[in-house]
């Protein structure tokens, strides 16, 4: 199936690895332009994007800094010359105390509001758009007891829902992926297969596939809904877990 992504102008937050990484690789391949942010160093990242082929602008930044992110997805979208496609998947790490949920607030929630702030009329502008917001299935039922990070997604996923009805009519869909967990080197699965290994048992265990997801999985997703082959879904929240959640999901 061809997504028609070629040509696009797409801005991914945390793509330096993992999920957001596989996602702006993924794009670029299907022919986007792509920007990247994560805090620290990307030069590695933007590197092996470029070896797409595709125009790709990478910086170093804090999403919880609100000046610093809005002013990098103002310069990325300059820099593509507009916006087609934003992927908000930075986030916040799971804990407990004030300060975690404060973080994940500036990071899932805020890192949300401020981007369509400034991305929505450029979007506009430039004839309409998609914005795929990354949540998790801790949004929607119990996942490793009371924390941040569940309901921090829960309330972004419902703004994201709110968002998609406020800006389609300006032909801009927004749209929610929720992936179970989801194995990478270095990540938050890595160490706990490293670290608790009786608890990372359990959850394969729990998986009716026997395994974790891997980040390709979900950026196929993500680029799907991103792209014009959905033309008509928006609102929508694809949970994509193997099978992990047993709910009904009507």
């Amino acid at each position: 199936m061809d997504l028609g992504l070629a040509g696009k102008k797409a801005i991914v937050t945390g793509g330096k690895r993992g999920l957001g990484f596989a996602t702006a690789q993924l794009l670029a391949e299907e022919g986007c332009d792509v920007a990247i942010c994560a805090r620290g160093d990307v030069s590695e990242a933007v590197a092996a994007l470029q070896a797409t082929g595709r125009n790709v602008y990478g910086e170093g930044v804090d999403v919880a800094d609100a000046d610093a992110y809005k002013g990098w997805l103002a310069k990325a979208a300059e820099q593509l010359g507009g916006c087609d496609v934003f992927v908000h998947n930075v986030s916040g790490a799971s804990g407990r105390g004030e300060g975690a949920w404060v973080n994940n607030l500036n990071l899932d929630v805020f890192g949300l509001t401020r981007a369509q702030e400034v991305l929505v009329p450029i979007m506009e502008a430039g004839g309409g758009g998609s914005i795929v917001c990354l949540s998790s299935i801790a949004a929607q039922e119990e996942f490793a007891g009371p924390g941040n990070f569940g309901p921090m997604k829960a309330a972004m996923v419902a703004y994201a829902n709110n968002l998609a009805q406020a800006v389609a009519s300006k032909g801009i869909r927004v749209n929610i992926v929720s992936p179970g967990p989801v194995f990478f080197e270095g990540g938050n699965w890595d160490t706990i297969k490293q670290n608790m290994a009786g608890f990372y048992d359990t959850i394969v265990g729990k998986m009716p596939i026997k395994r974790l997801g891997e980040p390709r999985e979900i950026a196929n997703a993500i680029a799907f809904l991103a792209s014009p082959a959905a033309s008509l879904i928006t609102g929508a929240n694809l949970v994509i877990d193997g099978g992990y959640t047993k709910r009904i999901k009507f």
